[in-house]
């Protein structure tokens, strides 16, 4: 439990700094170029280049400090996962505004920012979280599956190391020396 807690509070502090940046991109681009008074989609298309900017910065908070501990896969797929979920989250967001802004009717600066970015963001955020926690970052996708070999098969002995769930071989190694320097310390 104290994981969980400890994920989800560095999960809040890198969704902070997401959220400066799609508030901040949202309403200077709500405000200018995507004003509805210019573009009536503008608000709409405002917040899918804020939170498209805000998911690229998410993305390496999340990978470099949340999810850190994580066993890794390729950084690709695991940023195509993330994306996958990020894009779901944002669409959570971009129905809110819309439905507020669109179905009923409240198209004020106030209205369009409580609707995206209060009530789309505290429901997106729990579904990324929990998505990201159980789907892309977890440890347990991260490790390789041991398939028997071809004489394991065949002696039938299909043996495998054992090692405890969620642990990658390696785990809570800091640091490993090259071979040179390990020769010369003990000189």
């Amino acid at each position: 439990m104290r994981k969980l807690l400890g994920q989800f509070l560095r999960f809040g502090v890198v969704g902070l700094g997401g959220l400066v940046i799609d508030v901040t991109v949202f309403n200077l681009l709500r405000l200018t170029i995507l004003s509805p008074d210019v573009l009536h989609e503008g608000p709409v298309l405002a917040k899918i280049i804020s939170t498209t900017l805000a998911i690229g910065a998410n993305w390496v908070g999340n990978r470099r400090w949340t999810f850190a501990t994580a066993g890794r896969r390729g950084a690709t797929r695991e940023g195509l996962e993330f994306a996958l979920v990020s894009v779901a989250g944002m669409g959570i967001g971009v129905l809110c505004l819309w439905i507020s802004h669109y179905v009923l009717g409240y198209t004020s600066l106030l209205a369009d920012n409580i609707a995206t970015n209060v009530v789309g963001l505290a429901l997106g955020a729990f579904f990324r979280f929990a998505l990201y926690r159980w789907w892309v970052f977890n440890p347990s996708r991260g490790m390789p599956v041991a398939t028997p070999s071809a004489a394991e098969v065949s002696l039938g002995t299909p043996e495998r190391p054992v090692r405890p769930a969620g642990l990658t071989p390696l785990h809570r190694v800091q640091a490993v020396s090259t071979v040179e320097d390990r020769t010369h310390r003990n000189d």
